[in-house]
């Protein structure tokens, strides 16, 4: 059987009509059909050039251009070709202009940038996941802002709830016995937010923690005068390193976010 290849066309980015194409395709198991996703289409010259590809490849063409002129050229063109055409878009827009009784815009790509903050949250919300607890260093430069701070000190929770924000957030963990990761210091240190706190809730929090897990009370995880060493140690890393330091002592998390959001933005745009 000779397979045909399968150019979508789309004056926009063309995912969704590529998902649609791939999520057809699978009810046809052990066939396997190239696709060539043909985005941002905008002129005559584009579509000759795309049913010129189909006519050498034995293929056809799958669209959803919303411009009515610019579909009805490919179909034209196509049929002039003996290429066929497979309109996932005009007909509905057919439909539902008539049911509604309005006319369509007929902007290209209008679905993905109403969609863009969406999709935007999610990225950020992600990269917050992946960048946690000093993951991906290598990566590290591509964050908005960038939490450090001592165990327990909320830079997990700040990450995320800066991330839902609309921020890209990325956090590194500072431990007394071992010396922090270069690239901490090789970043904007503008973009670099250290989270200070008083040892007294520092040692409530990693108590709390350790009931939680089941552990031993007896370590230098929640002792009172080891943990006064390991604030102090964090404090000369921020200077160490010229990043901002924020108290987080007592403070509401959404209070504490406003606080970086507004150091990282004066400072970056100063």
């Amino acid at each position: 059987m000779d397979i045909p290849n399968i150019y979508v066309v789309s004056g926009g980015l063309g995912t969704g009509a590529e998902r649609i194409v791939r999520a057809t395709l699978v009810q046809f198991k052990g066939i396997e059909v190239p696709i060539h996703l043909v985005p941002h289409v905008t002129t005559n010259d584009q579509l000759e050039a795309v049913v010129a590809q189909a006519h050498l490849n034995n293929g056809i063409v799958v669209h959803t251009l919303v411009n009515t002129d610019l579909r009805n050229s490919l179909i034209n063109i196509a049929h002039n070709n003996n290429i066929l055409t497979i309109d996932l878009q005009g007909p509905l827009l057919l439909q539902l202009t008539k049911l509604l009784g309005r006319q369509p815009a007929e902007e290209p790509g209008l679905y993905d940038r109403l969609r863009a903050p969406y999709f935007k949250r999610i990225e950020v919300m992600e990269f917050a996941v992946d960048h946690d607890d000093g993951r991906r260093l290598d990566e590290l430069h591509l964050a908005e802002i960038v939490l450090t701070g001592v165990s327990r000190v909320g830079k997990t929770p700040m990450s995320i709830y800066l991330a839902a924000q609309g921020w890209r957030v990325a956090n590194v963990p500072l431990m007394r016995e071992v010396e922090p990761p270069p690239q901490l210091f090789e970043i904007d240190s503008r973009r670099v937010i250290g989270l200070k706190i008083e040892p007294g809730q520092l040692v409530a929090f990693r108590q709390y923690r350790q009931r939680r897990l089941g552990l031993s009370m007896k370590s230098t995880y929640s002792g009172a005068e080891d943990l006064y060493d390991e604030v102090q140690y964090a404090v000369k890393i921020f200077r160490r390193g010229g990043f901002t330091a924020i108290d987080v002592t007592d403070r509401p998390i959404e209070e504490t976010a406003e606080e970086i959001i507004a150091k990282v933005t004066s400072q970056v745009n100063a």
